[in-house]
């Protein structure tokens, strides 16, 4: 009987699969050796692999290019990064290495756009796409890189009450509208919070956007909260999009930009499967098809791709610190930090990201539970909304190796929301962060970006 874990996996997925590979009963990811980093820097850790995000942005933009040529499209793509999914300076300067613009969301992301100008990362032909409440801070920053030289930058509105603001300022600017959308049925509220409803855009164009001597409108944007997925309710919002593009078009010529926004799906589970080529087909050939039916020009399309630029050259590797017998049919791993900290998401919610084990691949497997060690019953992994148990070698606690798990693709807002570095509950500390990157030979080199938290850290931070 086959009843080792690499047996089940072998058994249940085509594996090893893209990013990860087993060798000598150790996991790599991206062809790093997992164990390596262990034993060179400890647990836990997590890590960034750069590599991988230059190859979505490339994997997305080849997609939309061969998409347009077979549909013959006369517009431009432009893929933009959502600052907000994660600020840090490795992960952006990557990015901006291969020939992408920057989506901000609030006044500090101006200045982060600033220090990257400073540094010679980007430069004044950026498109940058102001997203976001306007604060007053915002809308001066905004004006300081408009007067650097930055003239693709674009506003986008998200009320009808913003107008007034950049109308008084009396001086020339390009400005986007944000539609809003409307919700999935399960969701608590009808319509987005975010956007003008779209029964009121064609008027407030007309009677306000037209009327203005200083504000062109450039751009229509809109964003389907549940991602770009195959299904009726994106199609439908999808076509509500594009419809009100073509209506604002033939009200004003100026509109060049339509703004799919976010949404392109990573991989959470094993078995994840999605077409990306037909979903870009797919949208690229409908946007054709009704602008040549209603007699007008194709749009330039912007994406703003964050979670699927960043999240999967994401991880954190945790150590195993107890196995806890808690009933006959309960076992839990306890891991040598907080769950609820350092993948928020997965408390909040319920997001699932992949986890296996670094080692032990060769051992039986059962059924546990994956909790933290922060004082608090939620601190567990919800491995599914109805069973929160999940298949992991076995390990006991007088093992002479430790087992050693690792959370995969969670390069994406996991920091941001925890707040890397800052106050964590109970106090556990952020773990060190290691980047990993390739020379110019394709060697693997490593670094520590940050050392774990410190108590001086949140002492300091606290006033002590």
């Amino acid at each position: 009987m086959k009843n080792t874990y690499s047996d089940l996996i072998d058994q249940t997925y085509y594996f090893p699969q893209e990013g990860f590979d087993i060798k000598d009963g150790y996991l790599y990811f991206h062809g790093v050796s997992l164990q390596h980093l262990i034993e060179e820097y400890g647990t836990p850790f997590k890590l960034s692999y750069l590599p991988k995000i230059g190859d979505q942005i490339k994997k997305a933009k080849n997609l939309f290019k061969k998409a347009m040529r077979s549909n013959s499209y006369k517009g431009d793509y432009y893929y933009c990064y959502c600052t907000k999914c994660c600020h840090f300076q490795h992960v952006i300067s990557e990015a901006v290495k291969h020939d992408v613009h920057l989506e901000t969301s609030s006044s500090f992301d101006i200045d982060l756009i600033l220090k990257l100008y400073e540094q010679g990362k980007i430069d004044t032909s950026t498109v940058l796409v102001h997203n976001g409440y306007k604060t007053e801070d915002y809308i001066h920053k905004i004006l300081k890189i408009n007067d650097l030289g930055f003239k693709n930058s674009v506003i986008v509105l998200d009320s009808m009450r913003e107008l007034k603001r950049f109308e008084a300022l009396d001086r020339k600017l390009k400005i986007g509208i944000r539609m809003a959308t409307d919700l999935q049925p399960k969701s608590d509220y009808y319509t987005s919070r975010l956007g003008i409803q779209p029964k009121e855009i064609l008027d407030f164009f007309k009677n306000h956007i037209a009327k203005s001597n200083n504000l062109e409108l450039k751009m229509l944007h809109f964003f389907v909260d549940s991602g770009i997925k195959d299904n009726f309710y994106y199609w439908g919002e999808f076509q509500k999009g594009l419809k009100m593009f073509v209506e604002l078009k033939k009200l004003c010529p100026e509109l060049r930009a339509l703004n799919l926004g976010g949404g392109f799906p990573i991989k959470n589970t094993l078995g994840f499967e999605y077409d990306y080529k037909y979903i870009v087909n797919e949208i690229v050939r409908n946007i054709k098809e009704t602008c040549e039916e209603e007699g007008i020009q194709e749009p330039d399309i912007f994406t703003e791709f964050g979670k699927y630029t960043v999240g999967e050259s994401g991880a954190v590797i945790f150590e195993v610190l107890e196995h806890k017998k808690q009933s006959d049919a309960e076992h839990w791993y306890i891991i040598n930090n907080s769950l609820m900290n350092t993948i928020p998401d997965s408390w909040s919610i319920l997001e699932k990201f992949i986890l296996l084990p670094v080692n032990k691949w060769n051992k039986e497997y059962q059924r546990v539970n994956i909790g933290g060690i922060s004082c608090d019953h939620s601190d567990y992994y919800n491995s599914d909304e109805l069973n929160q148990q999940i298949h992991l070698p076995k390990h006991e606690n007088d093992d002479e190796e430790p087992l050693y798990l690792g959370f995969f693709h969670t390069g994406a807002y996991q920091d941001a929301i925890s707040g890397y570095g800052g106050i964590k509950h109970c106090l556990i500390p952020s773990p060190k962060l290691i980047v990993i990157d390739r020379d110019k030979t394709g060697n693997f080199v490593s670094q520590v970006y940050r050392e774990e938290q410190q108590p001086e850290d949140m002492l300091r931070i606290l006033g002590y």
